[in-house]
C-alpha cells in the first residue's frame, strides 16, 4: 500500500529508558510501514535535557503551541539516586509538569478496556476518566525544614503596599513546611477544558475538593467552577449531561459504588493519586490513555505511566522483556487522530481507528504482554515479549489496512 501522507508534522517528543526503546520499536513495527511520517522531534531524554539546561522541555512546548498536537515518551524525573546516576548539573523538574504550565492544560487520563478483564471494582461497567489540573499546588510548592525553634508567616506583599500575614505555625522544635499556590487564570482554564471534554464526549463531569477544610484554597476552585458552568449550563442540558460538585471523600464513595462512564475532575495531586487507582482498578497503568488539553485547543498525548525503569535495566543485560506498549501506541494514535481531524485527512484518522483496532483483535486473541496473563478471565492467554506483541499488532494492522 501506498504510506498515509501527513501535512502537517506533529511534535515529537522522545523519553528515557525502557519507554524510549519502546518508542522506536513502535515507530518501527506499527508507524512507518504505514506512514509517511512527519514530526518535529525532541529528545526529553535525561542526557539531553541536562546538556540544554532543559531549554529541549521549553521548546518543544512551544512547538506544541505552534503546531496544536503532540506525542510524548515517558521521562525521568530526576531524584537524587538519578543526579548521581546520571551525573547531572541540577535536579530538574518534571517535563510534564513544565510542559503542562506553559500550556495551561488539564490532563485527561481513561482506562483501556477490553472484556477478558474485569474491574476490580465489580459494580465498574464503564470507563472513568480523570480529569487532572495540571498547573500548581505540591508541584510547584517551596519547602522549608526547620530545625530549631521558631514562628513560620504566611506573608503577601501587594504592588499597591498592602501586606497580609498569617502564622502558620509556632515551632518548638525541628520540623517541615510548604507552601503553595495556584492562579485564578489556571483554575479557569481548567473548568474551561474539563466542561469543553464533558460536552465532546457527552459525559456527566463530578468535581471534588475538600473547601469544608481549606475554606479560602480549595474554595476558590468550587467558586471558579460554579462561575465557569454557568456559561456551559444550557448545552449541558441539551446534551443529556450534568455537572456537580462534592467532596473528595464523598466523591470516592460514590466513585466505589457507581457504574462508570463519567468524567471525575480533580486538583492536581488528587488527579495524579486517583488516575493510578482507577487505572490499576480496570487493570494496569500500562492500559490508560493521557492527553493533556489546552483551553485554546491545543493537544499532547503521552502515557500515563513511568519510564519502566527495571524492564530497562534488564533489557541492558541483554535479556527479553515483556513490557506492555499499549499506553504509549495509544498516544501515537491519539495523536494521529487529532492530527487527522484538524488536517481534514480521514485516512490518517482511519490509520489511528485501525491500529487500536489491530490492539484490540490482539489482546482478544489472548496474546499478551506478561503484566496481562494474571488478569485476564474466561481466555488462555499467551505471553510474548515486547517485540513479538508489537509484531502480532503488526500483522492485524496490516491485514485490517489491506497492505
Amino acid at each position: 500500500m501506498e504510506k498515509i501522507k501527513m501535512t502537517t508534522p506533529l511534535v515529537e517528543m522522545d523519553g528515557d529508558e525502557m519507554t524510549r526503546i519502546l518508542w522506536q520499536m513502535i515507530k518501527d513495527e506499527l508507524i512507518l510501514p504505514f506512514v509517511d511520517l512527519k514530526t518535529e522531534y525532541y529528545d526529553l531524554g535525561l542526557p539531553y535535557r541536562d546538556k540544554t539546561s532543559d531549554q529541549v522541555t521549553v521548546d518543544s512546548a512551544n512547538a506544541t503551541k505552534k503546531y496544536g498536537v503532540a506525542v510524548k515518551c515517558a521521562t525521568i524525573t530526576p531524584n537524587v539516586q538519578r543526579m548521581s546516576e546520571y551525573n547531572l548539573h541540577e535536579m530538574w523538574k518534571s517535563p510534564n509538569g513544565t510542559i503542562r504550565a506553559m500550556l495551561d492544560g488539564t490532563v485527561f487520563r481513561t482506562p483501556i478496556t477490553i472484556p477478558s478483564i474485569h474491574p476490580a471494582v465489580k459494580f465498574w461497567k464503564k470507563p472513568i476518566t480523570i480529569a487532572r489540573h495540571a498547573y500548581g499546588d505540591v508541584y510547584r510548592d517551596v519547602e522549608l525544614q526547620v530545625n530549631e525553634p521558631g514562628v513560620a508567616k504566611l506573608v503577601f506583599e501587594g504592588e499597591s503596599g498592602k501586606k497580609e500575614e498569617v502564622v502558620v505555625h509556632e515551632f518548638k522544635g525541628p520540623g517541615v513546611l510548604m507552601g503553595q499556590h495556584n492562579l485564578d487564570k489556571s483554575i479557569r482554564s481548567f473548568a474551561h477544558s474539563c466542561f469543553q471534554y464533558a460536552l465532546s464526549v457527552k459525559q456527566t463531569i463530578w468535581f471534588a475538593t475538600k473547601d469544608t477544610i481549606s475554606k479560602k484554597y480549595d474554595g476558590r476552585f468550587k467558586a471558579i467552577f460554579e462561575e465557569v458552568f454557568q456559561e456551559y449550563k444550557e448545552r449541558f442540558e441539551a446534551a443529556g449531561i450534568e455537572y456537580f460538585y462534592t467532596l473528595i471523600d464523598d466523591a470516592v464513595a460514590r466513585v466505589m459504588r457507581s457504574e462508570g462512564g463519567f468524567i471525575w475532575a480533580c486538583k492536581n495531586y488528587d488527579g495524579d493519586v486517583m488516575s493510578d487507582m482507577v487505572s490499576t482498578a480496570f487493570g494496569s497503568l500500562a492500559m490508560m490513555t493521557s492527553v493533556l488539553v489546552s483551553p485554546d485547543g491545543k493537544y499532547e498525548y503521552e502515557a500515563a505511566h513511568g519510564t519502566v525503569t527495571r524492564h530497562y535495566y534488564k533489557y541492558l543485560k541483554g535479556e527479553e522483556t515483556s513490557t506492555n506498549p499499549m499506553a504509549t501506541i495509544f498516544a501515537w494514535s491519539g495523536a494521529f487522530r487529532k492530527r487527522g481531524e484538524l488536517d481534514n485527512l480521514p485516512e490518517l484518522v482511519n490509520y489511528a481507528d485501525q491500529l487500536e483496532a489491530a490492539c484490540f483483535d490482539t489482546l482478544n486473541e489472548g496474546l499478551v504482554t506478561k503484566d496481562l496473563v494474571n488478569l485476564m478471565e474466561g481466555i488462555t492467554p499467551k505471553a510474548l515479549t515486547s517485540l513479538e506483541f508489537l509484531r502480532a499488532i503488526r500483522e492485524r494492522l496490516a491485514t485490517r489496512l489491506g497492505a
